[in-house]
């Protein structure tokens, strides 16, 4: 699969995408470009970028502090004010060149800066190949709240280039897998068994286009999350609380998101054993595969009180009500599944046995 349609723009696949980008630029005759970086991508994506784009060197590039914990409204207001001062106007073009981090904030910038002006996300990680950047998604945090400030709105194109995975350790291309690995439990048994048998993480370039084109085929049919687009939440409502509660420490190194996302899919399996028809050979079975490329997080008593009081920030909830993607089995998924607080508190004990 070289090029995937999605609604009004295209998903590109391999180095070949580039002279897509380049026609885009060329027949959109684009008043300005500028190439969004963090400090990581500007060292060791950016090269591999100019070796295939090489105009890039007559663009301007922005760059901000790498990590989760600068995805936030203080540096789109910088990035604002640097767009201003390098006279980008309506017709200006934006390309996000990094993570999740960067695909998710610089479409944010990019829509909401004079009302909207396009932009191309190039992702560099295997997370934001197979998740962050397609779907239209964008924002930023407030505070340690994840994606709390944000709009839908998509690309021009999505750039997916697998050589951008050399410059990763084996901790992000992991982190990544767990978003694939939810591909499968919410829509595919068999890309589920498939990626579950691998015994090592070294060759993921082909299934690549198989998890993006199962998230698409989801956002094409609720692009706004009114409905079937909730499923793609399994395994996130624990696991982004997981996740903001872990930013917040100060002792150790905060959890990447798969991570986080791999224990909630975990406790959110089990609570699918009571609350739908999930068994529980298949929910030992989800909870052997993650522990099997995941280590199991440390989660105190202290720590499981405040990630449940995070619970009630979930942008899913519904009138005070906090509403999970629950598994019927192992591909099939159904949405807004209230969860009593004793069966929360089980879930953490099944995840520590």
């Amino acid at each position: 699969m070289d090029v995937l349609k999605s609604g009004s723009h295209e998903i590109l696949f391999g180095s070949e995408a580039y002279p897509a980008l380049n026609q885009l630029i060329s027949e959109s005759q684009f008043s300005k470009v500028f190439v969004l970086t963090d400090s990581n991508t500007i060292t060791s994506c950016l090269p591999h970028f100019q070796q295939h784009v090489q105009q890039v060197t007559s663009w301007d590039v922005l760059e901000f502090p790498a990590g989760e914990t600068f995805k936030t409204l203080h540096t789109c207001l910088n990035l604002w004010e640097k767009l201003s001062e390098l006279g980008a106007d309506r017709q200006s073009l934006l390309i996000n060149l990094g993570g999740g981090v960067v695909t998710d904030l610089g479409g944010f910038v990019a829509s909401a800066y004079q009302r909207g002006i396009a932009f191309v996300n190039i992702p560099t990680t295997l997370l934001s190949m197979v998740d962050a950047s397609v779907g239209g998604k964008t924002g930023v945090d407030l505070g340690p709240l994840k994606n709390q400030i944000g709009l839908i709105k998509n690309p021009e194109i999505v750039l997916i280039d697998p050589g951008y995975l050399q410059t990763l350790d084996n901790r992000q291309i992991t982190s990544g897998f767990a978003e694939m690995l939810k591909h499968g439990l919410i829509l595919d048994k068999d890309y589920w068994k498939e990626l579950s048998s691998l015994e090592t993480l070294d060759h993921l370039e082909s299934l690549i286009p198989r998890s993006v084109q199962l998230k698409e085929e989801v956002v094409r049919t609720d692009p706004n999350e009114k409905g079937l687009r909730k499923i793609l939440n399994f395994g996130h409502t624990l696991g982004h609380a997981i996740e903001s509660h872990f930013l917040t420490q100060t002792s150790g190194e905060p959890l990447l998101h798969g991570e986080a996302i791999a224990a909630g899919m975990v406790m959110e399996a089990f609570i699918s054993v009571s609350q739908c028809r999930l068994t529980q050979a298949e929910c030992d079975e989800i909870k052997a595969v993650f522990l099997r490329f995941f280590p199991r997080v440390s989660i105190t008593m202290k720590d499981q009180a405040s990630i449940l009081d995070l619970l009630r920030y979930d942008k899913k909830n519904d009138n005070g009500h906090v509403l999970f993607a629950l598994l019927d089995a192992i591909g099939k998924a159904r949405t807004d599944q209230k969860v009593t607080p004793e069966l929360l508190n089980a879930s953490f004990d099944y995840y520590k046995e």
